[in-house]
């Protein structure tokens, strides 16, 4: 017969691809049941969007043969649960990470990025909420489509919050909601500063596994006001790959890399990193320029975590408010579906590999 401290011992020779520790060693086998000739146990991962899911479940599988061969039946259950390495007492204790999406600049689709890896991540099985930080020029209501929902109220132990609305399976929140899309926001900047500290204590987010903020373009007051209130999981920065937008994502780059912030670059996203018409599937025009975000994320020793095609699907369904991750055109879908995946899997090494998230003083 065979027993439970046989199946750990077998199982300790797998090993998590990004985290180069055993399964057994990160407590990530759970749940073994033995009955008959039928060996049951779960691999809880560090994400539900982990994109080396089938890979570990086939290493189990092989190392479990390789001892037993074909005198037992396994089955193997994946589930996930979600780690944490951020500064949870205070402000906002139930989201496990908060990811900050950056850009030196305006235009290069950043907003876009943000909603559909929300939503990427949400696919995945992941509870996320959206938090657009762009005072100025909120997008989330149209790529959405609530422009015309208002956030409604709670009270939580006495005090009031607003809560995000609910569209897609994930929550979002922005100034789009609360004034007419019309409307410019004339405001200094503490002002702004203010508001965004609302949007993130007086917001009833509730348990989430991700927190995705869509900053403004820049490094100015709201990207300060936003590393002195939270400590950040990690932050993703947004180029396309011409020299001239990469010139300013360094900028972005070099703020969270100064040595009195020192946020994780999770990695660059390059967008619009080739044109792809819908009749020619197959080709593709560098418009832009070609291998700027490689070369950027070189430069700064992080990862490339996805390269976007420019598609004109990708632009209708944000002006539509049908995002491009939950359409049905196979080739954007699959991009942002990766992207989620590399970026879950670069907080789950974060998590396991660099200090405690902090605010900055």
């Amino acid at each position: 017969m065979i027993t439970e401290t046989q199946i750990l011992s077998t199982l300790s020779r797998v090993q998590d691809p990004d985290l180069k520790k055993d399964l057994v060693t990160l407590n990530m086998i759970r749940e073994i049941l033995i009955k008959d000739r039928i060996v049951a146990f779960t691999v809880m991962l560090t994400t539900p969007a982990c994109p080396l899911k089938e890979k570990i479940k086939n290493d189990c599988l092989s190392e479990l043969i390789k001892d037993y061969g074909s005198a037992f039946t396994f089955e193997i259950t994946m589930d996930a649960e979600v780690t944490s390495n951020r500064d949870r007492e205070n402000i906002l204790p139930e989201v496990k990470n908060i990811i900050a999406v950056a850009s030196g600049k305006g235009g290069v689709g950043k907003s876009t990025i943000s909603v559909n890896l929300a939503l990427g991540l949400a696919r995945a099985g992941a509870k996320v909420g959206l938090l657009d930080a762009d005072i100025y020029g909120p997008s989330v209501p149209i790529m959405l489509n609530i422009k015309n929902e208002k956030p409604l109220m709670t009270v939580v132990n006495g005090k009031n919050y607003m809560l995000p609305i609910q569209q897609y399976g994930i929550y979002s929140l922005s100034i789009g909601y609360l004034i007419d899309e019309k409307q410019a926001v004339v405001w200094r900047g503490p002002m702004v500063s203010s508001a965004l500290r609302q949007f993130i204590s007086d917001c009833w987010w509730g348990e989430l596994d991700y927190l995705i903020i869509d900053l403004p373009p820049g490094t100015g007051d709201i990207h300060l006001t936003l590393l002195q209130l939270l400590p950040l999981t990690g932050v993703v920065v947004v180029t396309t790959p011409q020299d001239v937008a990469l010139a300013d994502a360094r900028k972005a780059l070099s703020m969270f890399t100064l040595d009195q912030v020192k946020v994780p670059v999770l990695g660059v996203v390059e967008n619009m990193a080739w044109f792809t018409p819908a009749e020619l599937p197959n080709n593709r025009y560098y418009i832009f320029g070609r291998g700027g975000g490689e070369k950027l994320a070189n430069e700064y020793h992080t990862a490339l975590l996805a390269q976007i095609p420019l598609v004109q699907g990708i632009r209708e369904g944000g002006d539509l408010g049908l995002p491009a991750v939950i359409s049905n055109d196979g080739v954007t879908k699959q991009a942002f579906d990766q992207l989620a995946e590399q970026v879950a899997q670069a907080v789950a090494v974060r998590n396991a590999t660099f200090t405690p998230a902090e605010t900055i003083q």
